[in-house]
């Protein structure tokens, strides 16, 4: 566990930091990976779109299972999106934070094109380390193309004792994440223990 007073003192009340200070926080806190100085802004940095596009398959979705989806490759041509469909993709950058929550947010060019960075998951914990999964929502058709800086990512300093988010089921990932809702979902396992087989147990 990381105590918060690792943050410096000027920083405890809950504030969001700079552009200055995330570029001061790399590699103590913050780790942005590729890092380009070009992407940060006053108070965030803009986090770009892989090449790479999950799609469901299944007509009705299923909170309590495992959905199907197929994947998709956005050409240097660019992807055309349309209304009513939902499409995961994800950010080229990998990050990870320490004593500080971190936040995902649209931009507002792309949001004035009238497309939706992230349905509702913007919100990050505390010791996050991996990809976003970025779930993009368009209003009318619109044609998008790999390595678009499509979102912005910015940090909020937090109060109190911090417990990170460790054995997520988002943590460490490496892909696109489909829900994994279904999850916390699943009825307790059975006990594993070998059933005895000459009468000593009783029935259920």
């Amino acid at each position: 566990m990381r105590a918060a007073n690792s943050i410096p003192h000027a920083l405890q009340p809950l504030m969001i930091l700079t552009g200055e200070e995330i570029k001061a926080q790399l590699g103590k806190n913050i780790v942005i990976e590729p890092f380009d100085p070009s992407m940060l802004n006053p108070n965030s940095y803009n986090l770009s779109l892989h090449d790479e596009l999950l799609v469901y398959e299944e007509i009705v979705l299923d909170v309590r299972r495992p959905n199907r989806y197929r994947r998709h490759i956005i050409p240097p041509e660019g992807l055309v999106l349309h209304p009513g469909q939902l499409y995961l993709g994800r950010t080229v950058e990998r990050t990870e934070t320490h004593n500080l929550v971190p936040m995902l947010e649209g931009r507002s060019s792309i949001g004035r094109l009238g497309l939706f960075a992230h349905v509702s998951a913007g919100f990050g914990d505390v010791g996050f380390c991996g990809y976003w999964t970025l779930e993009l929502y368009a209003i009318h058709p619109i044609r998008i193309y790999p390595g678009l800086p499509i979102c912005q990512i910015f940090y909020h300093t937090i109060v109190g004792d911090v417990s990170e988010y460790r054995g997520g089921k988002y943590q460490n990932n490496r892909d696109i994440q489909p829900s994994l809702f279904f999850k916390e979902l699943q009825p307790p396992q059975k006990d594993p223990q070998m059933r005895l087989s000459f009468g000593q147990e009783l029935s259920e």
